[in-house]
């Protein structure tokens, strides 16, 4: 086995799927260091959960760059830029292999990922739905709306590559979950069967990673 592929993550909230990977790292279940989880809002309780094990956190918000320029379309735009450019500087300084999006409320820009493309660093995304199908924020609220309107009969959770396209990277593993018929699931129940079904796609996206980049190192 290789060394433990260094590992960033980043989060926004309440850092569930973060502790599923922490656990699982600490049963030696999964080969990898977390260096570093970063978030961009401060209260995310993920960071308190790091730091209960001991791993360095970083807050880095948006707000900072947004009042620096004016609040038009191109002055916001001109803030994300230069926030996504800092964030793939902070990142890269600790020399990460593998960055892991777990409820990172951010879309990340090409300022983001050229940098992090040419120091090699792989960057995966969990997002809760199928390929191709609610992009983007609200996606758990989405599907369940298309499926209270008959449109759709199942949903899922993925972990994929990240490019600059939101959540169109090509999927690393997908798990579907079907709608329960004849039962009218209320929001809160379906979002919470859907969170249990990413812990365990977390975990196994995550160990597919980790054991290609492994091999890598090995070759």
């Amino acid at each position: 086995m290789s060394s433990p592929i260094r590992t960033t993550v980043l989060i926004s909230g309440n850092g569930s799927n973060l502790q599923a990977v922490i656990d699982q790292i600490a049963a030696g279940n999964l080969n990898a260091n977390i260096i570093r989880v970063l978030s961009n809002r401060k209260d995310a309780f993920g960071l308190e959960r790091a730091r209960k094990a001991n791993i360095p956190t970083q807050y880095h918000n948006l707000v900072k760059y947004k009042k620096q320029h004016p609040a038009t379309t191109e002055g916001v735009q001109a803030a994300r830029e230069e926030y996504d450019a800092e964030l793939a500087r902070l990142i890269i300084a600790d020399q990460p292999e593998l960055v892991v999006c777990l409820g990172f409320m951010h879309i990340l820009s090409p300022q983001f990922l050229e940098p992090l493309e040419v120091a090699n660093v792989r960057i995966i995304n969990l997002h809760p739905a199928l390929p191709g199908a609610f992009n983007g924020v609200n996606a758990i609220e989405r599907a369940h709306a298309a499926w209270m309107e008959g449109k759709i009969y199942k949903t899922g959770v993925m972990i994929h590559d990240v490019i600059s396209e939101v959540d169109m990277g090509t999927p690393i593993l997908v798990r579907e979950i079907p709608f329960q018929k004849g039962q009218d699931e209320d929001l809160e129940a379906f979002e919470k069967r859907v969170h249990e079904t990413e812990w365990g796609t977390v975990i196994e996206g995550v160990g597919m990673v980790l054991k290609e980049l492994g091999a890598r190192k090995l070759a």
